[in-house]
């Protein structure tokens, strides 16, 4: 129960200060750090990174592979938050499509980025080669669901906290990477859910790989099994759920 709670506590510390401090220092101005929310109104991107960098150091102190997996996962929302804010392309079959004809967007770096440090995490994770496989699919897939569910204030950072609250029951690793994502998304949510900050791919994605370590941590092959059959499902109907979520 203390390293449940001294995960939660350090996530959730850390995001709240590396949040203030970024929005005191504003690297870049001030301009940079805000966008515009689906109501057209003005948000700040500060929590994102704070949150990715607290959670990915919290990670790490519970198992250095679990804080590859989500500074990878935040690394690569970051690049495409960055270089993919004017590509009107959604999707991974749009970002695909352009691979296909020779074009890299910041989309498909993403993509694979992502599934490249969720694989090798995995293979710290887990010991059986089908195993490590499947971990790899559902740190990757929960980075990538969570990002999905960021169309509207408060739903990822309330998704990651609802999914992760039943794992802070257990014992061991996968509660206290369940703790991470928890804390991590608790501190957000409420400027998240105010219409006052905006995760964006950095953070989104962040938190959903530290949901998806907590779940490799816990679960044995039949675990796995289902929850990469579930994030597969999700990633492959990414786009008809982003628009329904949208239509909310």
């Amino acid at each position: 129960m203390a390293s449940r709670r001294a995960a939660l506590l350090t996530s959730a510390l850390l995001t709240r200060g590396l949040t203030a401090v970024l929005r005191h220092r504003a690297p870049g101005g001030r301009a940079g750090w805000e966008r515009r929310n689906h109501a057209g109104r003005a948000v700040e991107l500060y929590a994102g990174p704070a949150c990715a960098a607290a959670t990915a150091l919290a990670a790490a102190r519970v198992h250095p592979a679990a804080g590859l997996a989500v500074l990878a996962a935040g690394a690569c929302g970051a690049y495409d938050d960055i270089a993919g804010a004017d590509d009107p392309r959604r999707g991974f079959g749009a970002h695909l499509g352009a691979l296909r004809t020779g074009e890299v967007t910041s989309g498909a770096v993403k993509l694979f980025g992502i599934a490249a440090a969720a694989l090798a995490a995995g293979t710290l994770l887990k010991e059986r080669p089908v195993d490590r496989v499947l971990a790899g699919v559902v740190i990757a897939g929960a980075a990538h669901t969570a990002n999905l569910l960021d169309v509207r204030p408060g739903r990822a950072a309330g998704a990651v906290l609802a999914l992760a609250a039943p794992g802070l029951v257990r014992s061991g690793r996968g509660g206290a990477l369940a703790a991470v994502a928890a804390g991590g998304a608790a501190a957000v949510l409420p400027e998240d859910l105010g219409a006052r900050a905006m995760l964006g791919d950095t953070g989104a994605h962040a938190l959903g790989a530290a949901l998806g370590t907590a779940v490799v941590s816990a679960a044995g092959r039949a675990g796995l099994l289902a929850h990469a059959v579930a994030v597969v499902a999700a990633t492959v109907y990414g786009d008809r759920v982003s628009a329904w979520a949208r239509a909310l």
